[in-house]
């Protein structure tokens, strides 16, 4: 039986080209869509975004923190009964607080989208 043998030659990776107007067109598509322009962006726009990042981080710690409250419980209930009651109300108390959270986020989502007059802070 003959052996075979096969040789493959690799190629090296063709570089993508960009090309800086297609980068360019698709920057005016993303401005005509209303996303203004980095130069554009307000005071205000900065402050609804570290406004929304900090509610999202203190959400977090409070969810963390009813999180080890709940496991504490858990490991100190005494029977199955206790048990389900704890993770009914450990639920519902996510339920409610997530809610909550997303109506937050969603105020303040509004002056973060709120349109920017170009050349100047939203008033």
């Amino acid at each position: 039986m003959p052996e075979k043998t096969t040789e493959t030659t690799r190629k090296p990776a063709a570089k993508p080209t960009v090309d800086p107007t297609e980068m360019m067109s698709d920057a005016a598509a993303l401005q005509a869509y209303g996303f203004n322009t980095v130069a554009g962006m307000s005071v205000a726009w900065a402050e609804a975004l570290s406004e929304m990042g900090s509610e999202v981080l203190s959400f977090v710690a409070h969810r963390i923190k009813e999180d080890v409250k709940t496991q504490h419980q858990i490991l100190h209930c005494r029977d199955v009964g206790e048990l389900q009651k704890i993770q009914a109300e450990f639920l519902q108390t996510a339920i409610d607080q997530y809610r909550a959270e997303t109506g937050k986020l969603f105020e303040l989502s509004r002056d973060l989208l709120a349109p920017v007059e170009p050349g100047g802070d939203k008033s």
